[in-house]
């Protein structure tokens, strides 16, 4: 009996596991000339995991490979070897494109037309109902703060405003992945933080979410994972906030010490009352850790040890 009344635990406790929606294994893109050599080696073995409702981070210098991937995680490019998968189905499916929501580096809008025609037209391409399309429009335009520009023509928007449009474009199908390259580029100060609490508030709807940025305070802010390539290679892979600890330093912060109790710290902690306030590693900023990676990568070519 008691072996019949775990079974339906464990299998509980196995399905709370988040579902991995996008997963390359072994990826590789390799781009050749017109003669059929090898011009360019995108991608290297990659492979990746990207888990219901997080917020995932895909860094590097330019050519490392970033636009590649999504490239390829969109059905845009076909890999050299290798797979990657979407919702558990290859990439190469366009249907599964109907749950994805994509913003790339450059807006590629119809200047023309302003934004509610704008949201009704890429409606209209998921066959969305025009009730729909009209409640839609109208709740998207509102959240990117648009709404007193909605009937100018897009040729008038600032590049900033090109983006917050662009990102409503991207949530129209209401999409379960959301990949924004470049989110806040062309954006102010007061644009970007509008920007990183949108991406958060879309996170707590429960939206996976890809972001590819050069904004590395920007990913620091809002992402739980991040993985870093460079030259095509995955060096890094992990959690934001343990990627960033550095851990052969021990920082403690105390309060009401003298500086005769400080030098003895914790065996005389307790002796002269103090409050221990903190024991932790610090911490690096993102930037430091990418600069770093880089660094050792053009020091010591070869892939590093991911340690998730």
């Amino acid at each position: 009996m008691a072996q019949s009344a775990a079974a339906p635990h464990h299998a509980r406790a196995a399905s709370a596991e988040p579902e991995v929606v996008i997963e390359t294994r072994n990826l590789s893109k390799v781009y050749r000339d017109f003669w059929g050599r090898q011009k360019v080696r995108a991608l290297k073995a990659l492979d990746l995991e990207v888990r219901q409702g997080e917020i995932f981070g895909l860094l590097g210098p330019n050519g490392s490979g970033k636009t590649t991937t999504l490239k390829i995680i969109l059905g845009l490019l076909f890999p050299t070897s290798g797979e990657a998968l979407v919702f558990g189905r290859s990439a190469t499916e366009v249907t599964k494109n109907e749950r994805i929501g994509y913003l790339p580096e450059e807006s590629y809008l119809y200047k023309f037309l302003n934004a509610v025609d704008t949201l009704d037209f890429y409606g209209r391409l998921f066959n969305i109902s025009a009730e729909e399309r009209r409640r839609r429009s109208k709740e998207l335009i509102e959240m990117v703060g648009l709404g007193w520009a909605q009937r100018r023509p897009l040729k008038e928007y600032s590049k900033g405003m090109t983006r917050r449009i662009g990102l409503a474009q991207a949530l129209i199908n209401d999409p379960d992945l959301l990949l924004l390259d470049e989110p806040t580029s062309g954006l102010d100060p007061i644009g970007t933080r509008e920007m990183k609490d949108l991406i958060l508030k879309l996170k707590a709807q429960g939206k996976t979410i890809v972001v590819c940025s050069h904004q590395l305070a920007d990913v620091q802010d809002v992402c739980d994972r991040i993985a870093i390539l460079y030259q095509g290679e995955l060096k890094e892979l992990g959690r934001v906030d343990s990627l960033l600890k550095v851990r052969d330093v021990t920082q403690v912060q105390m309060r009401g010490m003298s500086p005769a109790a400080q030098a003895e710290v914790r065996a005389v902690l307790a002796k002269h009352g103090g409050e221990m306030v903190s024991w932790d590693n610090p911490t690096m900023t993102l930037e430091e850790l990418f600069l770093t990676i880089v660094n050792e990568s053009q020091a010591r070519p070869g892939k590093r040890v991911i340690k998730e």
